[in-house]
């Protein structure tokens, strides 16, 4: 995801939830938000984002609370066999 976020490998912001994180991303890295989610505005299949360590998919999804200096990884799933 380096690429879409300027080949920064970390970006600090200031959110709520996960869904701020992927809106002050989209302002700082226009084209951000599609890469990440689709045209209805759910996480893309392949991406994943944890909270330190726990997958939102398995939380509040978009809606997960992220609290001060939490350690949020956005991280496209691999395949392969």
């Amino acid at each position: 995801m380096r690429k879409f976020a300027g080949n920064q490998d970390l970006v600090e912001v200031e959110a709520a939830t996960v869904q701020e994180i992927i809106d002050h991303l989209e302002e700082k890295f226009p084209g951000f938000r599609s890469r990440i989610c689709d045209d209805a505005g759910e996480l893309r299949r392949f991406i994943n984002i944890y909270i330190d360590g726990e997958d939102v998919r398995f939380l509040d999804n978009l809606s997960t609370e992220v609290s001060d200096r939490a350690e949020v990884s956005i991280v496209p799933a691999i395949a392969g066999g």
